[in-house]
């Protein structure tokens, strides 16, 4: 969706369906407005303007892809096709007075790309802060903060990165972007996917309150639709702060799309009422490339990947485009060779980048939960309750066959290959079930721990969808109470879940160990939310298991 270009060049540019109850959704009532109405008035008089913030993504050691839209004119909103060709000019520098100018050039913003702009800049210095800003029509955008990844051969002492994932708009305000972009002290930040939801208003969750009003107002079809969804949840305050605080790597899930998408569908599409699978899913993944500061990778997807000097190596996952069609729960099939989550090209890349690798860590990017959940072999007293309270199966079976539970091969390749190949320090950080966890990433479940871990996984919450306490009604914590404890007692891997809390994530690399620390708000319905570290977990080098650790960084 874009080129590459030296510093000084130019570019040109239904009804509410069923969601599982373990990966948190709910039907509520609830009203939503125009995104028109999200324009600030000035707009109509002022014209061109920057609405929608402005971002910065995939770090490189020389360079960094800036982003923005204009909006032209007042009828130019999203998804309108509206508005004349603009000129949009951009500037790097090293200050953020923006005297310094190390590099600058312009792009033209077309109805075609829904006014929004790329530039990929090159000749940048590894390891370093800039500051950029774009210009069109006598009007400057503010300016934002983005970072350049270390050299590859450089040694690095330490990394940053907050981690975020599965943000509903209706269903709260996003102040952990807020909190995220305060901090000051980020290298990156990673989004592991729902950075949109596609349902219409009042279908997806939210306690039977909406807090604030999405646009469109109908599930998202058309990409009229997804551009003017994209363009809602730019106009977030605390969205656009974190965007201008530092770059961001982000990969899509399956609301990006739709619920539970898979390479020929997904649960929330109904192909005759609904048109084509294939328009919708193209639909959708041209808005994301056009609205995400992202470079499309291979043949149109999100997986890549990402060095930061001779500490990490960040491999990030497409888990939507190729993966076959969700099983039901007790369907033999989940363990079928031929069925597959990655892809055959996808997953031959990931192995072949991890055995390759020599740097000190390597993160997996991971929309999905790799670790396997089961309730089996509980006594009947932890079981039953268990399985009533979360409306779930009670034959020990695996409960989300949308995580990599459904596709049990492609996870034993996987984790084959990391132990044959003596692969340490293998990381998974993982988004999807908006519930925080901390595991190791057994080779056989079954007979943990008295067998291997071929890896560790930190799976941060939702920074506002649905958890099982908001899906249930009750006060936070209390099904916690409940379920942490029968969860780690049928998975032995499992060392802490929290079922119950929205929040984030900051994960602190230094060669010696990866740490997570896990942060919870106070309230995801009030703009206003406090911030609190919750729990630490890190994974010291060698080990390939996760520890408690009493302190954040």
């Amino acid at each position: 969706m874009t080129s590459r270009f030296r510093a000084t060049e130019h570019l040109n540019s239904l009804s509410p369906r069923r969601r599982t109850v373990v990966k948190a959704a709910a039907a509520t009532a609830v009203l939503a407005g125009p995104l028109a109405a999200a324009i600030p008035a000035r707009a109509a008089t002022e014209a061109p303007a920057f609405l929608h913030g402005l971002a910065s993504g995939d770090p490189l050691p020389d360079g960094v892809l800036l982003w923005t839209r204009v909006t032209p004119t007042a009828e130019a909103i999203p998804g309108s096709g509206l508005g004349p060709d603009t000129e949009v000019s951009w500037i790097v520098a090293t200050d953020k007075a923006l005297t310094n100018v190390v590099a600058k050039g312009s792009v033209t913003a077309t109805a075609a790309s829904d006014h929004t702009v790329k530039a990929d800049i090159r000749g940048l210095a590894p390891a370093t802060d800039y500051w950029f800003r774009f210009s069109a029509g006598g009007t400057d955008s503010p300016v934002a903060r983005t970072r350049t990844a270390p050299a590859a051969d450089a040694a690095v002492s330490n990394l940053r990165f907050g981690v975020v994932s599965c943000a509903n708009w209706e269903a709260g305000y996003f102040s952990a972007y807020r909190h995220l972009a305060a901090r000051g002290d980020l290298d990156a930040w990673l989004h592991l996917g729902d950075y949109i939801y596609e349902y219409g208003t009042g279908e997806y969750g939210t306690r039977d309150t909406v807090v604030r009003q999405h646009a469109p107002t109908h599930e998202i079809l058309s990409l009229a639709d997804y551009r003017t969804r994209h363009g809602k949840y730019k106009t977030d305050a605390d969205l656009q702060a974190l965007h201008a605080a530092a770059p961001v790597v982000a990969i899509w899930d399956d609301h990006e799309f739709a619920n539970d998408a898979w390479s020929g569908g997904a649960e929330n599409h109904t192909e005759g009422a609904e048109g084509a699978w294939a328009a919708r899913q193209a639909a959708a993944k041209q808005a994301y490339f056009e609205w995400m500061p992202v470079r499309p990778a291979i043949a149109g997807t999100t997986y890549r990947r990402l060095r930061f000097g001779k500490l990490v190596d960040l491999s990030l996952l497409d888990l939507r485009s190729f993966r076959s069609q969700q099983v039901s729960v007790g369907n033999g099939s989940v363990d079928d060779p031929d069925r597959t989550l990655t892809g055959r090209a996808q997953l031959d890349w990931l192995k072949a980048g991890l055995k390759s690798s020599d740097t000190a860590w390597r993160l997996v990017g991971n929309s999905v939960m790799i670790s396997p959940f089961a309730i089996g072999s509980l006594s009947a007293d932890l079981l039953k309750p268990l399985a009533e309270l979360l409306g779930l199966p009670k034959e020990g079976l695996a409960l989300n066959t949308d995580q990599w539970d459904g596709y049990t091969d492609d996870r034993r390749e996987l984790l084959a290959h990391l132990r044959s190949n003596a692969i340490r320090n293998t990381v998974f950080l993982t988004g999807d079930i908006h519930m925080a966890w901390a595991n190791d990433v057994p080779v056989d479940a079954g007979t943990y721990p008295l067998s291997a871990s071929a890896a560790t996984e930190f799976v941060v919450t939702s920074v506002t969808s649905d958890n099982l306490d908001d899906i249930l009604k009750v006060p936070e914590g209390v099904v916690s109470a409940l379920a942490s404890p029968v969860i780690k007692a049928a998975n032995r891997h499992v060392h802490w879940v929290d079922t119950d809390r929205h929040g984030y994530g900051v994960l602190d690399i230094t060669a010696a160990r990866a740490q997570m620390d896990y942060y919870v708000l106070s309230d995801r319905t009030k703009a206003d939310a406090t911030s609190s570290w919750a729990r630490s977990y890190r994974t010291r080098s060698g080990t390939q298991k996760v520890e408690r650790t009493y302190d954040p960084v």
